[in-house]
């Protein structure tokens, strides 16, 4: 019974590791939606591995160590793979300059930044309750967010059609992940109104994009994270 309850979340943890494996694969083959599909389970797995431990209170060093190396896949690799599957057809050339090399690869510049930013995470006690830098999990929806978009309801079209524009995004994102801007973590240090303002203007704002833009509106409301996160950056302590 003491094993499956020290180990319960950490098979929680390797469920996100195996869905984001395996959304990387159909990214490659094309198939976005399983991808988007394996993309929203390791979110739900991502946040209820750490709810699991710290119910059973059964919190280690191993499963924080496993829940960054799951990360690195499902939101890690992912947006770095989205990112060169975006690239792609732009081959040696960005807006008539030729190459040496395809441009595709630089896609996964977004990679090595989210493992540079998931290891700064595991050695800052800093962010308890906000997180420094855009998170993982949230500049992997931005960026699949946008080839969804692109190629479910053909929007974006010329953002994601301009290589330019794509590797601005790219540098932009990576910078995101390490930058030392303050973001709001839906973590609660009390139940005072005035202390959860950010949260709220947030989750208010979401709701109303998801509703207005439905799909399209995913990306977007990432947008509207950094945004209002850049609006209360005083309050965020």
């Amino acid at each position: 019974m003491n094993f499956i309850k020290n180990n319960l979340a950490n098979a929680i943890t390797l469920g996100n590791l195996l869905s984001g494996c395996i959304g990387a694969i159909h990214l490659i083959s094309g198939d976005y939606q399983t991808t988007a599909f394996c993309i929203v389970l390791s979110l739900i797995l991502d946040f209820f591995d750490g709810f699991t431990a710290r119910a059973l209170k059964a919190n280690s060093n191993l499963g924080t160590q496993l829940d960054s190396l799951a990360d690195m896949v499902s939101f890690g690799l992912i947006p770095g793979l989205t990112m060169f599957k975006i690239l792609e057809p732009f081959g040696h050339e960005i807006s008539g300059l030729q190459l040496p090399f395809e441009i595709k690869y630089f896609g996964f510049l977004i990679t090595l930044f989210s493992c540079l930013r998931l290891a700064i995470f595991n050695l800052d006690e800093e962010q308890k309750y906000y997180f420094k830098g855009l998170n993982t999990p949230s500049n992997t929806i931005l960026i699949f967010g946008l080839y969804y978009a692109f190629r479910h309801e053909e929007i974006f079209v010329h953002l994601v059609n301009n290589s330019i524009l794509m590797i601005i995004l790219t540098i932009l994102s990576s910078w995101l992940l390490i930058s030392p801007i303050k973001m709001i973590a839906m973590k609660f240090k009390s139940m005072k109104l005035q202390d959860n303002y950010p949260k709220i203007a947030f989750l208010i704002g979401a709701i109303i994009i998801l509703i207005i833009f439905k799909a399209v509106g995913i990306p977007l409301v990432i947008i509207y994270y950094i945004l209002i996160s850049l609006i209360f950056q005083k309050q965020l302590k």
